[in-house]
């Protein structure tokens, strides 16, 4: 990897570093805004960012989730802030481990985090201690889950790490340039409304939470709500608007059979130039060792492969 390349500082369910080979392959030969409206880690703009291929492009990011979006607007607001407060997370959590965990979780992000969320607009109240406290959890949490109870309380349990990387301030610093980068915004958006004025030639790659394989395998609870079967119905009618636009669509989702009925055997989709192809990818989410590993994975597209 090359030294200045900039990594998610986030760990996420579903992260697409793995899947970027594949990914890359249909990215388009040229682009003049870009959109991502369902963030996360960010993976996917950072590829491109350290491709040098934003450097002229107009970049939309943008999540419903808004400790996401408050977080990134802390990494680029206020980088020194943040990094000086998770430099104390982590010296808390070599000396303490596991209770450090729980104290920081229960403590104090979750209350900090119930004061943020009663604004009109969470993601502009947040600080740089409760971004610093989310990258914590998240270096230090079960398998970089993010996931809310029915109160709306912080809830993932602690993984199982013995030497964790929590601040890397070299990379929260590239991250910050990223953001700061001119062109790009970071907003707090439904899908829908991300990409509503996308048009011909922008590119819009989208990675929701993924349809779960079976009943027990959901993880969706990134925001209140979660993302369920109508979502994704409506995501599909919106990534076939998309593409009816001339906009390069990429999107990303698992194999389960509603993702099957609603791209890879629908006439409309077809109809408005795209295709959905299976690529081998490796889960990392299942509770049990056993259940991680290479599953089939759906690209939809209407970007020719490069």
């Amino acid at each position: 990897m090359a030294p200045h390349t900039v990594r998610p500082v986030l760990k996420w369910a579903g992260g697409k570093r793995q899947l970027l080979p594949q990914l890359r392959t249909f990215y388009p030969a040229s682009f003049s805004r870009y959109y991502e409206p369902f963030v996360g880690s960010g993976a996917v703009f950072l590829d491109l960012y350290n491709m040098n291929r934003l450097h002229a492009a107009t970049v939309h990011l943008s999540d419903i989730n808004a400790d996401v979006i408050g977080c990134y607007r802390m990494i680029r607001d206020c980088v020194d802030d943040v990094i000086a407060a998770l430099r104390a997370l982590e010296d808390d959590y070599e000396r303490r481990g596991e209770i450090s965990f729980y104290d920081v979780r229960d403590r104090q992000f979750n209350p900090a985090r119930r004061d943020v969320h009663r604004a009109p607009d969470p993601s502009a109240a947040y600080t740089p201690p409760l971004a610093a406290m989310l990258v914590f959890l998240n270096r230090t949490g079960f398998n970089g889950l993010f996931r809310v109870n029915a109160r709306g309380e912080f809830n993932v349990p602690a993984g199982r790490h013995d030497h964790p990387r929590i601040c890397d301030e070299p990379n929260l610093r590239r991250l910050s340039s990223a953001f700061t980068l001119p062109g790009v915004t970071l907003a707090v958006q439904r899908f829908d409304d991300a990409v509503a004025d996308a048009r011909e030639h922008d590119f819009v790659y989208l990675d929701p939470p993924y349809a779960p394989l079976t009943e027990t395998a959901r993880f969706t609870s990134y925001s209140a709500g979660g993302f369920g079967p109508e979502q994704q119905q409506a995501l599909q009618r919106t990534v076939v608007a998309l593409a009816r636009r001339g906009v390069h669509v990429l999107l990303s989702n698992s194999c389960a059979p509603q993702i099957r009925e609603l791209y890879a055997r629908n006439d409309e989709v077809r109809a408005a130039g795209l295709a959905a192809r299976v690529v081998a990818a490796r889960r990392a989410i299942n509770s049990r060792a056993t259940g991680r590993g290479p599953v089939g994975e759906y690209l939809i597209t209407n970007v020719a492969r490069a």
